[in-house]
């Protein structure tokens, strides 16, 4: 019986030969891309409708992840399993989209109806299969080939090698789509509103706090009166105006370093007349840096005019996961 050492060598050894052989066939997809590439990338920008990607079995999986990379990255796409398009779903489908229909062989009998259906009403189908003799690929307007290349598992049966490819292939498109359209990090926050990812994509305006909420007083208010603001408004600090323009901020460590002759200062004497600003289109993750590197609780919110919009503190940062 061989030992756990030996087993797990044996383990190692296949894992590292299946990335080996799949991260080989990738390269060599990067250095031989389809000759209908840029022309696909073409049709899908110019296409009124919706990117319509369609498989069964591995490629239906792969295909789902396509359509969701394409619709998440400003290409209008969806997935159509192909089975329930021959049960009605084909109604999904217009004479304004593009298709997208994967098969590795490209002989899928599934994907049949689909075939016709494009044909019918004459809408661009792209194929992707590694069979450029195949039905699927006769029938196609532009054919993505798949290179040849054998598949990772040691009976050379299980789909790897084919969906690995398939999966890089259709992230090229994406990408080279984003590209294209100038797709934007401010965009792809649209589209991304749920969990670390979109509370990061998040701009300031989002997240301050405004109006009456605002620990705002003019610049030649009494002492007393910027203790009870900083009191009740929460924020740790209080913001000076003069003329509706910012004029200075002080913070709870301004009152402590003038703690001795606090009641008899002017809080223009005290404030910090070149605070921490931001404005309101800041991404949330840059403010929270900025306010890591300068080593503040709070951030002040400024419009062109100089005019304080909002605040920011600390805590809204971690309400909003943006920590």
């Amino acid at each position: 019986m061989p030992s756990d050492t030996t087993v797990l060598d044996a383990s190692l050894a296949a894992a590292r030969r299946v990335l080996r052989t799949e991260a080989d066939a990738v390269a060599y997809m990067a250095d031989n891309l389809p000759a209908d590439f840029a022309p696909a990338i073409d049709k899908i920008l110019e296409t009124e409708g919706r990117v319509i990607v369609c498989g069964i079995g591995k490629s239906g999986h792969i295909g789902r992840k396509i359509a969701a990379t394409l619709a998440s990255t400003g290409t209008t796409s969806f997935f159509v399993h192909a089975s329930e398009a021959s049960h009605g779903d084909l109604g999904m489908v217009t004479r304004q989209d593009v298709v997208i229909l994967i098969s590795n062989s490209g002989e899928t009998s599934e994907l049949r109806d689909m075939v016709y259906h494009t044909q019918r009403f004459s809408i661009p189908m792209i194929a992707i299969t590694s069979n450029p003799d195949s039905t699927l690929a006769n029938a196609a307007d532009f054919r993505l080939l798949l290179p040849k290349k054998p598949e990772a598992c040691p009976i050379g049966k299980a789909p790897t090698t084919s969906t690995t490819l398939t999966l890089a292939l259709g992230d090229a498109l994406a990408v080279a789509l984003m590209e294209r359209r100038g797709f934007q990090a401010d965009d792809f926050g649209i589209f991304h509103p749920g969990g670390k990812l979109g509370a990061q994509m998040r701009k300031v305006s989002d997240l301050m706090h405004t109006g009456d909420t605002m620990p705002v007083l003019d610049h030649d208010t009494s002492m007393h009166d910027v203790l009870l603001t900083m009191t009740s408004k929460g924020f740790g600090i209080a913001v000076l105006i003069r003329d509706g323009r910012l004029f200075g901020v002080i913070t709870d460590g301004d009152l402590r370093r003038n703690m001795d002759t606090l009641m008899q200062s002017t809080p223009s004497e005290i404030a910090n007349r070149t605070p921490v600003t931001v404005p309101a289109d800041y991404l949330a993750a840059e403010a929270l840096a900025l306010l890591n590197e300068r080593k503040v609780s709070a951030l002040l919110v400024l419009d062109q005019n100089d005019t304080p919009v909002g605040v920011l503190h600390m805590h809204d940062f971690l309400r909003a996961g943006v920590m």
